[in-house]
């Protein structure tokens, strides 16, 4: 069975590259957020919206909740699928259940460093939990769409020889 791609959509500046991997490998692509973010401005008219040939897009309208749309991927995911996210929980989630994890600056989530991840967004919101604080992302950058991008499709093919 093909993998899937599921996009956070909160705050994602790589939706578009992701869609033009999972055109190109045509592997289907689910876009994750609440009914504000316009999800389907992401999806073009001939991306199809049924499975043909192995390619198609649609969204997964969630709630306004905090934590929604991670809740409602990791309910869907399968092993092999790929998540696109900016929220170390959600990757964990995801290595969890046996699928792969990326960051927007396409940065790959592995199992053997996710619990130090955790354990240092843990310290850093208790630092701003007491009003201290944390340097935050450094500004997005062309060479992270384009480290993305590479990662991305290095994780599909591997994703598709398993297949």
């Amino acid at each position: 069975m093909k993998p899937t791609i599921y996009i956070d959509a909160d705050a994602c500046p790589v939706t578009s590259e992701t869609m033009a991997v999972a055109r190109r490998s045509s592997i289907p692509v689910v876009i994750a957020g609440n009914s504000t973010q316009n999800l389907a401005r992401h999806i073009r008219r001939s991306d199809p919206r049924e499975p043909r040939d192995g390619f198609w897009a649609s969204t997964l309208p969630v709630g306004v909740g905090a934590d929604a749309a991670d809740f409602a991927i990791v309910q869907e995911l399968q092993p092999g699928d790929i998540v696109v996210t900016q929220d170390i929980g959600l990757a964990a989630m995801a290595l969890g259940r046996k699928a792969a994890a990326i960051g927007v600056r396409g940065r790959i989530y592995e199992l053997a460093t996710i619990d130090s991840d955790l354990q240092m967004r843990h310290l850093e919101a208790n630092v701003r939990r007491r009003g201290g604080r944390t340097k935050g992302p450094a500004p997005f950058e062309d060479d992270d769409r384009e480290r993305f991008t590479d990662n991305l499709q290095r994780l599909v093919e591997q994703a598709l020889r398993t297949d």
